[in-house]
């Protein structure tokens, strides 16, 4: 009796997971972040938001025809990009300047490398330093919760990061009058982008996304372990310090949305932990010895970029592998 050798090229492995899929959870997860940011600056951040999401399918969609290439929509990472951009900017913030945002994401950064999955950058975030840099003054209104975003005459607050800028010692008692407690910064009662605000929700998406398998766990938790343990020796072991550090800025966003882009992190766990941990030591770096108050945009911008050098140290050698001897005889 013969039997039949299929031969077909790899990848031998396959999984009923796709590109859709794995957005489709992405954008489940952001949703509770982006209910909150409506709750706290009302119908302007929906607003925005989706001002950044269609600008971000528009840019694909003309990019790729121009392109001469197939079209992508289905597989929503141009809304994922959109909602994750949205949720870096403040909901003052123009919104001819998000969709600005939107266009160099897709445009520059995402389809000119070759589209999904060949950046070497995470766009959202390419975007967001882009337009820190070209209207810091915008990029910067930062409207306190509940006082409307309609009009740049709003109410505007100070983010705790600011605040915290000034601190020496990790003695927050100095400067308490003007940080919101420790339940406030969990639930998200003070100034800031519109997706970093509320960590409570970022937390819930990111545990969902990790339930679902659709993230390592280990990228997030070296990346906010390596936070937690820098802030805990700079503040002389203030837990109160370090709480805050956690909970304010955009570490939890960072850390579980964009630090964790498949195309831009490394594939294997020790890569991974490398990742993580030069993250959080970056973003800390900054926070405490930077002239800004916030470093989690550039740390993990700076370590896409070391992402080909790391992947090359940590590479898994394979079964049998003998290391050539230099000089050795042919």
């Amino acid at each position: 009796m013969s039997k039949k050798l299929t031969v077909s090229p790899s990848p031998h492995v396959r999984s009923r997971e796709t590109t859709t899929g794995i957005m489709l959870d992405v954008i489940i997860a952001l949703i509770p972040a982006l209910i909150m940011s409506v709750y706290y600056f009302g119908l302007r951040a929906l607003l925005l938001t989706g001002v950044c999401v269609v600008s971000a399918v528009l840019s694909e969609y003309v990019c790729r025809k121009v392109m001469k290439r197939n079209n992508t929509l289905g597989d929503l990472s141009a809304i994922v990009t959109g909602l994750i951009l949205a949720l870096n900017l403040p909901s003052s913030l123009p919104l001819w300047m998000g969709a600005l945002g939107s266009i160099i994401a897709i445009v520059v950064v995402k389809q000119m490398f070759g589209g999904i999955g060949q950046n070497f950058v995470n766009p959202a975030m390419t975007a967001r330093i882009i337009l820190m840099v070209s209207f810091p003054t915008a990029m910067a209104h930062w409207v306190a919760p509940f006082a409307g975003s309609w009009s740049p005459d709003a109410v505007t607050a100070a983010t705790p990061m600011a605040v915290l800028a000034g601190v020496q010692g990790g003695d927050v008692s100095a400067v308490a009058d003007a940080l919101p407690s420790l339940t406030g910064m969990l639930f998200g009662a003070h100034g800031g982008s519109m997706g970093e605000v509320c960590s409570l929700a970022l937390i819930a998406g990111g545990l969902y996304l990790i339930i679902r398998k659709v993230i390592s766990p280990i990228i997030p938790f070296c990346f906010i372990g390596t936070v937690a343990v820098f802030m805990l020796l700079a503040g002389d072991f203030s837990l109160e310090f370090t709480a805050y550090q956690l909970l304010g800025g955009g570490l939890m966003l960072g850390a579980f949305f964009m630090a964790t882009d498949y195309s831009t992190s490394p594939l294997n766990k020790k890569g991974k932990i490398i990742f993580g941990i030069g993250c959080g030591l970056i973003t800390s770096i900054i926070r405490i010895f930077g002239s800004l108050p916030e470093g989690v945009s550039f740390s993990i911008i700076l370590m896409n970029i070391l992402v080909p050098h790391i992947e090359n140290l940590t590479l898994s050698k394979p079964f049998g592998f003998v290391k050539e001897k230099k000089g050795g005889k042919a």
